[in-house]
């Protein structure tokens, strides 16, 4: 067989990304593109979804082109994309009747308080796995619908399209032909019955959404549907798989078993656990999606998000001024006394699993004479590790699944001082691949498994780890971790 190509499309909040595998699965090209921010003294925040189209074509192309290869070699794709965020189009025309509204946009906050004093909280819940939240795609859609001049007409009458990213990348580069999502996308709506497996016609009627404009709810590695992308192509190939981006990240970490967890470290945190073939519903805030249907089989997962992670060393920088570089932040950590009591709680807008107090509020305690610029750095940095064992702890609780690993990516993974005290306050070993683009490599994996050009049990094994082994005595770790649990009840408001 001549060399082929696989090609991942990773659509994210920032930006969009090509990535192109060879028949080893092992990245050759990468080529980014970003696209507008679009937010108003409201703080609503909005994506051009044409100018999102357009890039995607664009980023195809500067890859193939930077890689050096020919485009007839493209063998298949797969598409990870930023969740959540919201699209409406005409299915007519193609043509979008308002701006994507993004996944930080919470704008549809008085469309779930309505739903809330009705009542429904409960019920959308139990039913999605997901709690009642502007967070989700279901208000945004809604507030399109109640806001955008005709849509609701349109809507009754079946003439618009809405779901989230990778549906509207679907439509467009298979010219109209396929309204298609898959599995891990859809769970993320608040739309979709987490156990019934399809659009659940009483949530959406919460929210006032006809389930007539929904997409076809696809396995995330069925064929959904080929492109030229715009006539690029002399030929057209498949896109034979779809992920939310940390669904790809966890299927490129090679989660694919129960009681495997990974840990996206971004602005934010999300650390997702694979449950397995049933849903495990959380007690204290962790939310449950699917994590994808592949091989005829789907698989759940338990998710913990944390809102400040990578952001806290960015606000050591920029408004503190305590470092000038990330890279100095987590230097100064290294060099810090050990002995030093001091701890850090990033509660900027409260705090979530498994506190859950909006009221919450930062600080620092534990000061004394010995703490200096490196001690307070090396409290921020820590509470990175602290706020990931707060959730792993959590699900290993509400799971009763033994989590024997820790698979990180994202940017502070670089830091080996962060991953050495991970895996020694988490006290399971924590392993960092050797390259970043794991959303994308998720669905392009995905895409090339499906499509018959990689093995599934060969493809993952190229990928080189490092491993931080947790080197703290038990009973050191315990008086840390203590003492990060007594300087957060000094942060919270409602105990």
């Amino acid at each position: 067989m001549p060399d082929f190509y696989i090609l991942g499309v990773d659509q994210s909040t920032q930006g969009t990304k090509g990535i192109l595998f060879d028949r080893g699965g092992k990245l050759i090209a990468r080529c980014d593109r970003s696209h507008e921010q679009i937010i108003n003294e409201k703080g609503w925040v909005e994506h051009d979804p044409e100018e999102i189209y357009r890039n995607t074509i664009a980023v195809i192309q500067d890859v193939a082109e930077k890689a050096g290869i020919q485009k007839s070699q493209i063998a298949a794709m797969g598409i990870s994309n930023q969740r959540e965020t919201a699209v409406v189009w005409d299915r007519e025309t193609g043509k979008p009747v308002y701006n994507a509204i993004v996944w930080q946009c919470a704008r549809g906050e008085a469309i779930c308080k309505r739903i809330q004093a009705a009542g429904h909280a409960e019920t959308v819940r139990k039913n999605t796995g997901l709690p009642l939240s502007p967070y989700f795609s279901a208000a945004k859609i809604a507030w399109i619908l109640e806001n955008v001049d005709g849509a609701r007409e349109k809507a009754e009458r079946g003439q618009l399209c809405y779901g989230t990213v990778d549906s509207w990348l679907v439509y467009r580069l298979t010219n109209g032909k396929n309204f298609k999502t898959d599995y891990s996308n859809a769970s993320r709506t608040q739309m979709f019955h987490i156990t019934d497996l399809k659009w659940d016609s009483q949530v959406c009627g919460f929210f006032g959404i006809p389930t007539g404009c929904l997409a076809e709810v696809c396995s995330s590695d069925a064929n959904f549907g080929e492109t030229t992308l715009e006539g690029w192509l002399d030929r057209p190939v498949p896109i034979h798989a779809v992920l939310g981006d940390s669904h790809g990240a966890l299927f490129g970490q090679d989660c694919r078993r129960p009681g495997m967890v990974k840990a996206t470290y971004g602005t934010g945190s999300s650390v997702m656990l694979n449950t397995g073939e049933h849903p495990i519903f959380s007690q204290n805030g962790l939310v449950t999606s699917l994590a994808w249907k592949i091989g005829g089989k789907i698989n759940y997962v338990m998710e913990g998000n944390i809102n400040y992670t990578g952001s806290v060393i960015g606000w050591l920088k920029k408004d503190l001024h305590l470092v000038e570089t990330i890279q100095q932040a987590h230097r100064l950590a290294a060099e810090a006394n050990p002995l030093d009591k001091t701890y850090f709680v990033p509660a900027f807008t409260g705090l979530g699993a498994p506190y859950w107090d909006s009221e919450a509020t930062g600080l620092f305690t534990g000061i004394t004479r010995m703490t200096g610029q490196a001690e307070m750095v090396k409290a921020a940095v820590d509470s990175i590790a602290y706020q990931i064992v707060d959730i792993v702890n959590l699900m290993r609780e509400e799971s009763g699944l033994e989590l024997k690993e820790l698979r990180v990516d994202g940017g502070p993974t670089e830091s080996s001082y962060l991953m050495q005290f991970q895996g020694d306050i988490l006290g399971i070993p924590v392993q960092v691949p050797d390259l970043q683009e794991l959303s994308g490599m998720g669905a392009a994996y995905a895409a090339g498994i499906a499509a018959g050009f990689y093995d599934a049990e060969q493809i993952f094994t190229h990928i080189k780890r490092e491993k931080y082994e947790g080197k703290m005595e038990l009973a050191k770790r315990a008086e840390l971790y203590n003492g990060w649990k007594k300087a957060v009840r000094k942060a919270l408001i409602h105990e």
